[in-house]
């Protein structure tokens, strides 16, 4: 395939991930770009096949390592359950950065089949671009390795610190770009493994002081990088598709993630400094024994919506957790046929990556034009009768403004506790993923329902009738 002609296509699978973006920015529109998505990689995929030279003999583990490929993603899709899903755009992250290294070891020793010089001679330019992305690649690589740990339980979501953490980060992060600029002197394989290694590093150390409650942010950032890291190994190739699809991953993870951290009052440079709920996680262990709640019973539930004029559903992790979305939705048709109005409320972070609850309410064919943003309802709670929590929790809790001392401080949340009477389901007396216990547990118009969300609402939709 002439060279013209692969740029040319090269552009066209650009245009269709962009048009993959623009779909998937609403959830009506979600599935369109998902087609989009899939179109832009066939094409880019075929394009790269027909612009390289392959011999006859490897064309047999060419193929063998798409169908082992295609295989193993087409087992995760059909098999991940939506609860795990941050986990697993987490592990994929890291195999982005790895890949993003991998091709940069592969163009660091055969210079030749990239037209980039000869070893240990390449040209100027693209030995900035191999650093670059091979570092950047690094760092989302274990970066993303303890984001899926952390995320699937398998060490603490406690943000891990140490003295000296952050004068340690800023010291490896001037070496690696020290490396990175002394590698185009000096293109010895001492150097250029030593950049990785001290990526890999940093890529841990910048991700374990990071608490359980800023892993959406963590998600997009990570995302973010692996964008840029591709864009970085596409300059080196002179790969148009990887320079477009890495900027538009990058640029669109980086937005995202400001997104996150508007949505939670903080600043980027504070969560990559880490720490956020470590000072709540001690005390919160003893409060909820020490003050009393009231609790009820789906029935007691069932009267107060039934007798309801409005109601609004405020979803979380938990009811991803219970898979309860269908049974949700099926509580809210009885509802409407008893003329009650029923609303969503998503806040930005709630569950464990952005857009996390969107995608279970629209699996359960919750109509679009009743899930709102935060922005959108907050000031709606004060003149409804009845908000339903159902397994959200950090995003609820009153003392993100009203105690200055809370980590949590200053995070818009739902003004829950505002409406006539606070309905939360609930497994236990628990505090949420960043470690803070909920005021609203403990407010007079809060009704504590404690159960399995899938079973309450099920109960729930029993003594509707």
């Amino acid at each position: 395939m002439s060279g013209n002609l692969s740029s040319l296509l090269y552009l066209l699978t650009g245009a269709l991930f962009i048009l993959a973006l623009r779909g998937l920015s609403s959830p009506e529109t979600s599935r369109m770009g998902n087609v989009f998505g899939i179109m832009g990689m066939l094409l880019a995929i075929i394009v790269t096949f027909l612009s390289i030279e392959i011999l006859i003999n490897n064309l047999v583990f060419f193929f063998i390592a798409l169908l082992i490929g295609g295989l193993i993603g087409s087992l995760i899709a059909y098999k991940i359950p939506m609860t795990a899903m941050p986990q697993l755009v987490a592990g994929f992250h890291s195999l982005v950065g790895l890949a993003a290294v991998l091709v940069a070891v592969s163009a660091y020793y055969n210079p030749e089949s990239f037209n980039l010089g000869t070893f240990q001679n390449i040209k100027t330019a693209s030995v900035i671009e191999m650093g670059i992305g091979a570092a950047i690649g690094a760092i989302t690589f274990s970066g993303s390795i303890i984001a899926f740990l952390k995320l699937q339980g398998l060490m603490s979501g406690s943000p891990i610190t140490f003295f000296g953490q952050h004068f340690l980060n800023a010291t490896i992060g001037s070496i690696i770009i020290f490396l990175i600029g002394f590698l185009v002197f000096n293109q010895s394989t001492e150097i250029f493994w030593t950049l990785i290694v001290l990526s890999i590093i940093i890529g841990f150390l910048l991700i374990i002081p990071i608490g359980g409650a800023d892993m959406p942010v963590v998600i997009s950032m990570l995302n973010s990088y692996s964008g840029w890291a591709a864009a970085g190994i596409g300059f080196t190739l002179e790969n148009t598709a990887l320079i477009i699809t890495g900027a538009l991953v990058g640029s669109s993870g980086a937005i995202l993630s400001y997104i996150m951290c508007k949505g939670m009052n903080r600043s980027f440079v504070s969560v990559i400094l880490g720490g956020f709920g470590a000072q709540a996680g001690a005390s919160s262990k003893t409060k909820p024994d020490q003050k009393p709640t009231k609790n009820g019973n789906a029935e007691d539930a069932a009267f107060l919506m039934k007798n309801a004029s409005s109601v609004i559903i405020i979803p979380g992790y938990g009811m991803a957790v219970a898979q309860a979305q269908h049974a949700l939705r099926e509580m809210v048709d009885k509802l409407k046929k008893n003329d009650v109005k029923v609303s969503y409320a998503i806040h930005p972070v709630a569950g464990r990556m952005p857009g996390h609850m969107n995608v279970l309410l629209a699996e359960a064919n919750v109509p679009y034009d009743e899930v709102f943003e935060l922005d959108d309802i907050n000031n709606d709670f004060a003149n409804t009768d009845v908000a339903y929590v159902i397994g959200a929790n950090d995003v609820t809790n009153p003392a993100a403004k009203t105690d200055p001392k809370s980590p949590i401080f200053g995070m818009p949340v739902l003004d829950v506790e505002k409406c006539k009477s606070v309905l939360f389901v609930k497994r236990s007396m628990s505090p949420g993923y960043a470690g803070v216990d909920n005021e609203l547990f403990y407010r007079d118009n809060t009704l504590m329902l404690f159960a399995d969300a899938k079973k309450m609402t099920e109960d729930i939709v029993k003594n509707l009738d």
